[in-house]
């Protein structure tokens, strides 16, 4: 519904479609200013600041293999955790190797950071909270640390900080995404310039009509699972109670990160759409998987 809202704006006679959704499209920041008709234009908006130009087509490459790299990874030793049916296999040099790990996980990050910039073969915001979710199922589906190993706690800490790094990241990406939807589906155009458009309502960041964000509370889900690992780990007091509420917390995740796959299949429009498809279906396998590999360890705990 997004989608066919977006292609169809009113806009005047003359004006290049195309050329519109890249003035808004680059758009990091709406300036409202006076109106003089109130009444049909209440609130009169126009881009007061754009994305620097884009990195070269190499670095969407390079981005497009680190993601699928860390996905095959992530996938590989998933099959090989269910094929041991729970027994331990994830080594520590395995893990380097998981998009929470600590080799891939910088390289996430700074792809992230400068992720407004990738958008020349795909834009990277259509792939971006896929690679976020990516991070948080290979932090939640494996833990495999050695009781009392600071190691494991300091591995553990890095990436907490660094899937809230992720996620702010993300909306720095998003934020502005998404109100260029909202702003394209439901504004007309003034014809002062290219990027100027009357409002019935305030243009709000980040818009109204997808309300997926990176921060949220399946981010503090994720990263409240992993505090209480590094506590039940270190600690013998109350471990029960702690071993209880982190169950609860990192199912309480798995649910949250499933509806929000769901969620965006559904509601962002499909730019890039066999990209999309791959990314959000690629993280639905992980999903299915990691539900799998729970029901082949409890088969197994029931016969022994």
């Amino acid at each position: 519904m997004i989608e066919s809202q977006t292609l169809h704006p009113a806009f005047q006679p003359g004006w290049d479609l195309e050329d519109i959704r890249l003035a808004f499209f680059k758009c990091t920041r709406w300036q409202v200013e006076e109106t003089l008709d109130p009444i049909n234009c209440p609130f009169h908006y126009f881009c007061d600041s754009v994305y620097p130009g884009h990195y070269p087509q190499v670095v969407d490459i390079l981005v497009l293999l680190l993601a699928t790299a860390s996905y095959l990874a992530t996938l590989v030793i998933m099959l090989i955790d269910i094929s041991r049916r729970g027994r331990p296999c994830l080594s520590q040099s395995k893990r380097l190797f998981l998009p929470s790990g600590p080799l891939s996980l910088p390289l996430i990050l700074l792809a992230l950071a400068k992720g407004s910039r990738i958008n020349i073969l795909y834009p990277f915001s259509c792939i971006a909270p896929a690679i976020l979710q990516l991070v948080q199922i290979s932090s939640l589906a494996f833990d495999n640390g050695v009781d009392k190993d600071p190691r494991y706690a300091f591995l553990e800490a890095s990436t907490i900080s660094g899937i809230l790094h992720a996620s702010v990241y993300l909306d720095s990406i998003i934020l502005p995404y998404y109100t260029s939807i909202d702003a394209l589906a439901s504004s007309t155009f003034s014809g002062e310039c290219l990027s100027c458009m009357c409002r019935k309502q305030v243009l709000v960041a980040g818009g109204k009509l997808i309300s997926y964000r990176g921060l949220s509370v399946t981010t503090f889900c994720v990263m409240g699972g992993l505090c209480l690992r590094i506590v039940c780990r270190l600690s013998t007091e109350n471990k029960a109670k702690t071993l209880t509420i982190k169950s609860l917390l990192e199912n309480l995740a798995w649910i949250l990160i499933t509806k929000d796959c769901v969620y965006l299949v559904a509601n962002t429009p499909a730019e890039q759409p066999l990209l999309q498809a791959a990314a959000f279906g690629g993280i639905l396998l992980l999903i299915c998987l990691h539900g799998l590999k729970v029901l082949c360890i409890r088969i197994t705990q029931s016969h022994r």
